[in-house]
């Protein structure tokens, strides 16, 4: 971290030159004559690259066909620092899955993802974007704990009988670091066709699928499979998975609540990204398909990548 800091610190802020006003000539000026065919095949050739390198990001939501309410909510945030040859891409994304059977969900996972993006922001404002950058005190795996915790206050003061997952990731170029609680996921997606699951599922089947007293088939299949051990606003501290990975480049980052991850198939959600025209089509198509399958569930998905 604090050689990211350095080189920020030393390529954002040298004095850059600058040059006359009315220095252009003849031969710096810009023509405005058509393209030839020949060029603009030429252009239609070349490989599409995005400059300055940036984080990209789609989002998409639904009810599903059967709640009567939205319990999920997400929360995108994407920022670049780009100056003197240096870039910084920056990103906040989350995902919180209010929980069924308990009063109030849907404030739940809103106020968890308003105050820990608060949180967040408030924390890496200054170091990050502030006129002298600087390492925070903490580290931001510290940070997201932290964040988290203060997310969890809120609800209990709030929505005292509220519970709600939260998985959210802090992207800064390719590394990425990751708070998780529940059994909403974060997946690595590589183009080769691998699929990824970063986080671990918090709930009481999973457990049992870890213990080998069931099988992955029946843990899918299971009625309790939806229970819970670990969430915000049970209660005491909750007790967050927080580690630090690389963004698959080529490839994509996706956070999803189980209203995707557990209708559509990764197969299928790997064939959606893939060929979708873009992150926005490709969430909502990734949506649709779960609404085809029957939407069980609320659906929610955020997927984000480094451009090339």
């Amino acid at each position: 971290m604090n050689n990211i800091f350095r080189s920020l610190k030393n390529k954002f802020f040298k004095k850059k030159g600058t040059v006359p006003r009315g220095s252009l000539n003849a031969a710096t000026e810009v023509s405005t004559a058509p393209l030839t065919e020949a060029e603009l095949g030429k252009l239609a050739q070349k490989k599409l690259q995005i400059e300055p390198q940036q984080l990209i990001y789609g989002v998409g939501r639904n009810i599903g066909c059967i709640r009567e309410v939205n319990e999920d909510s997400i929360f995108s945030f994407t920022a670049i620092i780009d100056s003197n040859g240096s870039s910084m891409p920056f990103g906040i994304y989350m995902v919180a899955d209010g929980m069924g059977g308990h009063q109030h969900g849907e404030l739940a996972s809103e106020i968890a993802i308003r105050a820990l993006s608060s949180y967040l922001l408030d924390q890496l404002n200054e170091p990050f974007f502030g006129p002298e950058p600087f390492a925070p005190e903490e580290s931001l795996q510290e940070i997201l704990r932290l964040g988290v915790q203060y997310a969890n206050d809120h609800i209990l003061r709030s929505v005292p009988e509220g519970g709600t997952t939260l998985t959210a990731v802090i992207l800064i170029g390719t590394q990425m670091t990751l708070a998780h609680v529940g059994d909403s996921r974060a997946y690595a997606v590589f183009l080769d066709g691998r699929i990824q699951q970063l986080t671990r599922d918090h709930s009481l089947v999973k457990r049992l699928e870890e213990l080998g007293q069931i099988t992955a088939e029946e843990a899918s299949n299971h009625p309790q499979k939806s229970m819970l051990y670990n969430a915000l606003g049970q209660g005491g501290s909750p007790r967050p998975d927080i580690f630090t990975a690389i963004l698959p480049h080529p490839g994509f980052l996706m956070l999803c609540s189980d209203g995707l991850w557990g209708v559509v198939s990764e197969d299928d959600i790997f064939s959606i990204i893939t060929s979708a025209p873009n992150l926005q089509r490709a969430c909502q198509n990734m949506v649709d398909a779960a609404i085809s399958a029957g939407g069980p569930d609320n659906i929610s998905v955020v997927l984000a990548r480094l451009s090339d």
